[in-house]
């Protein structure tokens, strides 16, 4: 729910200069992969190197293979979907019915296990929508001491998103008749284009949301949408009957009841174009101040859950899409602070995630994790519940909240070059 390198190009979130992202990309892309260990490599060991140079049968020597079908995805899940060749591993799509259910894919689970250290996988999606890429690590068993836990370096979906997620399996309870329990995601949605949307895995309750941008010029929000989770999925932020396109939808950026604040008006706007921002006509727009930061706040008449928020900006003129927002961050309040459920931050560069290779990283210590992609850090969260033993996973799967599902799945592939493990020296 943050944005990183991809598709027209862009990535997010880096501090420091764009030279040494170009040269860590180029590195990455066009030579001999090599490993962006944090803080150097003098401070890790390698312990497990995983580079399936050999015979696909040698697979299972290292790898545990799921064999059956999975409830909450489309597909089931074979070895003989897990294909090593050419010193990769291919995870394949296969439109084929199998275990009760329409799809087959692959998922592996490796026999060892670790517990901290700096994990990383380089690899590249499948290349259709629909699909959820993963590189995490997950207790497979009830540990002797702590609690089960799911960390998810990535589960990246095509074409442009990087999804990272923190579950605590152990501390499961009942709220108003649905099972839930502590979690936090952050994704990292990728390229410059007029309509973004925050699908979250983990809804969060709040009564208040923002939007801010540090973008240098004024611009155009044509539509912003907050919708409560729903079954049936979300519209297009373009369709002008966006919210009746499916049902069960509740836009609570349109509930009369919630109060907009904005940071400003360009030239010679007025209060009343805040109404623009959520009128269901997104040919109508608010337009931003020129100077400063820009902010868009939504103050709810009472706590409310959000499944999905999305936003339609810049100006069109016949086939073209003008003045696209560069960066934006998206926040909830939690009561006591606001909390990033998304950003966004752009360079030009032409990065598709399914057609090249990318190293996706975990350090994970007792006190923290930090989530890396190519090197740089995307994320950082205490560890509060993560200290037990687990396996790596390596995991293709089919899911609706990825994109549309469609026979273009069909062949496609998460291809890995390498899996390592370093510890701390």
């Amino acid at each position: 729910m943050g944005v990183w390198w991809g598709m027209n190009g862009r990535f997010a979130f880096f501090p420091s200069g764009l030279a040494a992202i170009l040269i860590s990309a180029g590195a990455l892309l066009a030579g001999e992969p090599a490993s962006l260990l944090p803080g150097g490599a003098e401070r890790w060991k390698l312990v497990w190197d995983e580079n399936f140079d050999y015979p696909d049968a040698q697979l299972d020597a290292s790898w545990n293979s799921q064999n059956g079908p999975s409830g909450h995805i489309l597909c089931s899940r074979w070895r003989e979907n897990a294909v090593v060749a050419n010193g990769m591993l291919r995870l394949i799509n296969r439109k084929e019915k199998r275990g009760g259910q329409e799809w087959t894919s692959g998922s592996l689970t490796s026999k060892r296990k670790f517990q901290y250290g700096y994990f990383e996988c380089r690899y590249r999606y499948a290349a259709a929508e629909g699909t959820n890429n993963s590189f995490w690590l997950m207790t497979v068993d009830a540990p002797k001491k702590g609690k089960r836990f799911e960390i998810d370096i990535n589960e990246g979906h095509y074409p442009n998103e990087i999804n990272t997620n923190i579950h605590n399996w152990s501390d499961i309870k009942v709220v108003n008749g649905k099972q839930t329990h502590p979690s936090s995601s952050r994704s990292f949605q990728l390229g410059l284009q007029a309509d973004h949307r925050l699908q979250l895995e983990i809804p969060v309750t709040t009564r208040r949301l923002r939007f801010s941008s540090r973008h240098s010029r004024h611009f155009h929000i044509g539509e912003f949408q907050i919708y409560a989770p729903n079954a049936q999925g979300y519209p297009s932020p373009y369709s002008p009957n966006a919210d009746r396109d499916k049902p069960g939808l509740v836009n609570l950026a349109r509930d009369p009841r919630t109060q907009i604040r904005a940071s400003g008006f360009h030239q010679n706007g007025k209060p009343e174009t805040l109404r623009r921002i959520a009128d269901g006509n997104p040919g109508t727009s608010w337009i931003s101040q020129a100077e400063g930061e820009k902010w868009i706040e939504f103050t709810f008449a009472e706590e409310r859950t959000i499944g999905c928020v999305q936003f339609l900006n810049g100006w069109k003129s016949g086939h073209k899409w003008n003045d696209l927002i560069h960066d934006w961050v998206v926040s909830w309040h939690d009561g006591q602070r606001w909390v990033e459920m998304g950003n966004f931050d752009l360079e030009q560069m032409d990065i598709d995630l399914a057609r090249d290779f990318h190293v996706y990283g975990l350090e994970w210590t007792p006190q923290e994790l930090v989530f890396y992609h190519n090197g740089r850090e995307m994320r950082r969260e205490k560890n509060e519940f993560c200290h037990s033993p687990s396996p790596v996973w390596l995991s293709l799967a089919i899911i609706p909240w990825a994109g549309k599902v469609t026979d273009k799945i069909h062949g496609t592939f998460m291809e890995v070059d390498y899996v390592r493990v370093f510890e701390s020296r």
